[in-house]
């Protein structure tokens, strides 16, 4: 067990990856039809959300809005750059090509989740009010676009009714 600091980062990231595979353990509960256990599911899910906050929150991860929109620059430009290149790599030379395409696909939106949070800082710094578009995120490989989902996927090639609108 390392140092509180340590212990806080560990536990965000179970908290966090507990609530998200929670998440999809209720989709395939309500495939099945048992809607108990998928709202017992999503009931864990929001519970494992408050423990990561409250962990990310005691590490001093929120931050101002402009320092939050930084963060998620630097880390968008991380993944894109250093992280799922490495990871392509190593799929493709062990010869594992679902991977490979999780990670390639991951890697081309984190790099449109880059340029939309760069775009929005730079406005935010310039006093630019942004817009109240919604966004858009393909259900097949996360690609997220402004305004209005389009016919087809530019990057996996799902039709437009794969688009979840967020507003």
């Amino acid at each position: 067990m390392g140092d509180t600091g340590e212990n806080l980062q560990e536990a965000f990231a179970g908290e966090s990856q507990a609530n998200r595979k929670y998440l999809f353990f209720a989709e395939k509960a309500d495939e099945a039809g048992n809607e108990r256990l998928a709202r017992l599911f999503r009931a864990a899910a929001e519970a494992e959300t408050v423990h990561a906050r409250n962990h990310l929150t005691v590490m001093g991860g929120i931050k101002s809005v402009r320092e939050n929109l930084e963060a998620a620059v630097g880390g968008e430009n991380y993944e894109f750059k250093e992280m799922y290149p490495g990871f392509i790599k190593q799929a493709e030379s062990e010869g594992n090509k679902e991977a490979a395409r999780s990670f390639d696909l991951a890697n081309k939106v984190e790099k449109i989740h880059h340029g939309l949070f760069k775009t929005t800082l730079d406005s935010l710094e310039s006093g630019e009010s942004t817009g109240g578009q919604p966004y858009f995120v393909c259900q097949v490989c996360g690609n997220t676009v402004e305004g209005e989902a389009p016919e087809r996927c530019p990057i996996c090639g799902a039709p437009r009714n794969r688009f979840k609108k967020i507003a």
